[in-house]
């Protein structure tokens, strides 16, 4: 019989970042890929007495690094009553999505990551620092850009398996590097996230490099990390006051959204190296010292999206992507702009 290989991958229980862990299944080929299991009592999401969890099968694409017909199989963790673990953050980002679904929300995100070799980020000398940040945002030339091998492949690779990746670029600290996820839902975006950060864990490891997702990978004066989160209601695709109105539903709600995040985000966000400090809220147009940014654009065409600039680079993003849409469409919804 003629058989393909499945890459089960999910979120793990690491705390105060979870991780990503995968196995492989043979499976006949036109076999769906099934329910499995896993030792939860290895992963922070067991103990072990009663050490089993359940991956349930949520979003299939082709594998890119094997090739052929095998897929990748990301899942989400349940109990064996087949109830939503509690590590499962994705299930209530679906429940959101279906109930604001009249909102038609849609996402854009910018995943920033940090190249490293060993103790020190990619092309960095041995002793010191490189020259200050300038040069190296888009930059070009094997003097101020370290590792695009790695990521063009990390393109291809997420291009192959199909994901709405829609851009790379080289970011302000050298050897930190972004790609950009959607736009498309919250349960998407976020699925489709996971699953391109999978893949460039993966193809760094052919390198012998490392890529991380601290918010703040080297102390000083460097830019730290983020995950820009882009979003846009269909009202906000309609209007700018919209936008203006979404911007200003965050407001009570910063300090939540603040502590969920990411882990670190106080080290990120102190009003430095184009933040706001987490300590506050404002939002403008063309802003990047603002918590939300108004594109320029979007001033300009009286419509569009707007950009949380405060999610660090180690979100969960079914987690921002669900808090964004419980602010903005219940404000819509209380406003009486949709039904939803």
């Amino acid at each position: 019989m003629s058989v393909y290989k499945a890459e089960y991958i999910w979120i793990d229980g690491a705390k105060p970042t979870a991780k990503l862990r995968s196995k492989t299944k043979v499976l006949g080929i036109g076999e769906e890929p099934p329910v499995w299991g896993f030792d939860g009592s290895s992963t922070g999401q067991a103990h072990g007495h009663a050490s089993d969890c359940v991956l349930n099968p949520v979003f299939v694409c082709p594998d890119p690094i094997r090739g052929g017909e095998d897929k990748l199989v990301l899942c989400e963790v349940l109990e064996t009553d087949m109830t939503p673990h509690p590590s499962n953050t994705r299930a209530a980002c679906a429940a959101a999505a279906k109930k604001y679904a009249g909102h038609e929300m849609i996402y854009g995100i910018e995943q920033e990551y940090t190249l490293f070799d060993g103790i020190k980020p990619l092309g960095w000398p041995d002793n010191g620092f490189p020259a200050p940040q300038f040069g190296y945002y888009c930059g070009v030339g094997a003097d101020e850009v370290f590792g695009r091998a790695i990521v063009e492949a990390h393109l291809d690779a997420c291009l192959q398996a199909g994901l709405m990746i829609s851009g790379i670029n080289a970011e302000v600290m050298p050897a930190q590097w972004e790609f950009q996820v959607g736009p498309c839902s919250a349960t998407q975006v976020s699925d489709e996230l996971w699953i391109a950060r999978w893949l460039l864990y993966r193809i760094s490891e052919d390198f012998g490099v490392s890529a991380t997702l601290s918010p703040k990978p080297v102390k000083g004066d460097w830019n730290g990390a983020g995950a820009h989160t882009n979003f846009s209601t269909r009202t906000m695709r309609a209007s700018i006051d919209a936008c203006s109105a979404a911007a200003e539903s965050l407001r009570p709600r910063h300090d939540l959204h603040i502590a969920n995040y990411g882990d670190g985000i106080e080290k990120r966000l102190t009003g430095l190296h184009e933040t706001c400090s987490y300590k506050e809220f404002k939002y403008g147009v063309s802003d990047r010292g603002s918590s939300i940014r108004i594109p320029w654009q979007v001033a300009r065409d009286g419509k569009g999206y707007i950009e949380d600039r405060r999610p660090n680079a180690n979100i969960d993003p079914y987690v921002v992507t669900r808090l964004i849409l419980e602010g903005v469409a219940e404000n819509e919804r209380q406003a009486g702009i949709d039904k939803g």
